[in-house]
Formats: structure tokens, C-alpha cells, sequence
């Protein structure tokens, strides 16, 4: 599965805009950090449709429950369709692990879904969005330490305080024993805090993800850094760091987002 905990890849609170998240991540989650917001294209007043963006990123991954090391490549598509709604389609088109129960070169899997903004934030008032995810794939690919799910709700809080930008998420997903059936609910908190140095923002990111089918959880710290050379593109860079004896011990990612310069359509339409 995409690293959830990048969830701006997948989710700023101020998302429904086109957002220039950072890359590296997938479906979202922890809210790994990524700054990204371009120049006139992320504000909570400005709602233009027609956008479409990409964000790829690669991420490798060592010493996790699963798995000894683990390459995976990652892919998000996002099209704003309406006033402050977007749509999600999130890949992991290849895969290498080694000393994983299954593991070689396998696709992995595939989610789609939506994401809303359901109060715009204004002066000290946070944006709030709502996600949802539902998985269309499922992969024998061994899993990062927050697993795999089969459908996620997420409430996204994104505000700017003294010149640094706070995203808080609260997730909730449903898991699935690949070999009992077992259901359980996973529950996960994510904080993430970026600022700009220069030309670049930097964000750190502290999450907690339930672990419900082996009775764990998992806690971890990410850093990254992103960069703009454009106004419709950004770059961006960093690592995470395990802290339970659960957690995949050690991430590193790197990505790009691009956003198309035109609407696919007019606007109002």
C-alpha cells in the first residue's frame, strides 16, 4: 500500500484546491508533512475546477515486520470536479521487496476516492475536509507497518499560525485478516508542521497508527523538504524515522507534483 503517512499526497485539509502536495506519500495518512500549496492555487476562497495534477514519487523502505527491504514506486492523480471537491486515484504500479514472505517484483494496489472541504477556514478558523478511500486492488506485496485496508475515512484540519502551516488528521480504516476474514478498525492521529527557509519548506511530522490485527501500534517521526522551481511544480525529499518495535524502521522518499497549467474545462461549467 502507498505510505498513508504522507497525507498531504493525499491530504491538506485545503486539498480541493489544486495543492502541490508532496509526492513522496500515497494514500493518505499520516500526515506526512508536504508543504505544498502554490502560488494562487490553494486558498479555501479560490475553488477552480478543471485541474488536474500528478504526484510520483519513489520510496524505499528497511526493517519492517514484512519485509527486510522494500522499493515501491507511487503514483496520485487528483482532478478538482466542483467547488472544493476533488477526486483520487492512487497506484503503486511496482514493488520490489526481500525477505517478505512473498517477495520479488509485484504491482501494488489500487485506491480510488474523493476528498471535500466541508468548512472553508477564515481568520483564526482552521479548513476542514473529509476523505474517502476505497481500495479496488488488493496486492500480495508485503505491507509497510500501518498495513493495508479496504476502505478509510479521514477528517483533515489545516490552519497557519505565526508563519507555520499545521495539518491535523484523524483517520479510521478498516482492515482485513488476508487468511481468518477478521475485520478490525485501525485508528490513527497524525501532526505535521511546515515552514518555509528561503526557497524551501521544511516539515516535520510526529503519527500514530493502531495496528488492530496484531495488537501493535506503530509511532514514528518524518522530516522533508520540498522545493519550487515552478509555480506548478515541486520537488521534494525526506525520510522517516520508526520508533516502536513494530514501526518499519527506516523510510526514505523523494518525488515530484505536477499540475497541467489549463483547465480541462472552462470554469462554471
Amino acid at each position: 500500500m502507498l505510505d498513508e503517512r504522507r497525507s498531504h499526497s493525499v491530504g491538506s485539509a485545503n486539498s480541493s484546491q489544486p495543492n502541490y502536495a508532496s509526492s513522496a506519500g500515497g494514500p493518505s495518512g499520516r500526515a506526512r508533512s508536504k508543504p505544498r500549496k502554490a502560488d494562487g492555487l490553494n486558498s479555501s476562497n479560490s475553488d477552480p475546477d478543471g485541474y488536474l495534477q500528478f504526484e510520483n514519487g519513489v520510496l524505499y523502505a528497511t526493517d519492517s515486520p514484512e519485509f527486510s527491504k522494500r522499493l515501491g514506486i507511487n503514483q496520485v492523480t487528483k482532478l478538482t470536479i466542483a467547488e472544493r471537491m476533488e477526486l483520487l486515484a492512487l497506484f503503486e504500479p511496482f514493488t520490489h521487496s526481500t525477505g517478505a514472505a512473498v517477495s520479488g517484483n509485484r504491482p501494488g494496489e489500487v485506491f480510488a476516492g474523493m476528498q471535500a472541504v466541508i468548512l472553508p477556514g477564515e481568520e483564526e478558523r482552521p479548513t476542514i475536509s473529509a476523505q474517502y478511500l476505497r481500495r479496488l486492488h488488493a496486492s500480495p506485496a508485503p505491507e509497510l507497518d500501518l498495513g493495508t485496508f479496504i476502505q478509510s475515512a479521514t477528517i483533515l484540519l489545516s490552519d497557519d499560525l505565526a508563519g507555520f502551516h499545521f495539518d491535523v488528521n484523524g483517520i479510521v480504516t478498516e482492515q482485513q485478516d488476508d487468511k481468518t476474514e477478521v475485520r478490525r478498525a485501525q485508528f490513527a492521529q497524525t501532526l505535521s508542521i511546515s515552514h518555509p527557509v528561503g526557497r524551501f519548506t521544511i516539515s516535520g511530522e510526529i503519527w500514530h497508527f493502531t495496528q488492530p490485527l496484531t495488537h501493535g501500534y506503530a509511532v514514528g517521526n518524518l522530516w522533508s523538504a520540498s522545493y519550487s522551481p515552478r509555480k506548478n511544480l515541486v520537488v521534494d525529499a525526506g525520510f522517516d524515522r520508526g520508533l516502536t518495535s513494530t514501526s518499519t524502521q527506516w523510510e526514505g522518499f523523494a518525488g515530484f507534483t505536477y499540475l497541467l497549467p489549463r483547465r480541462l474545462w472552462r470554469q462554471g461549467r
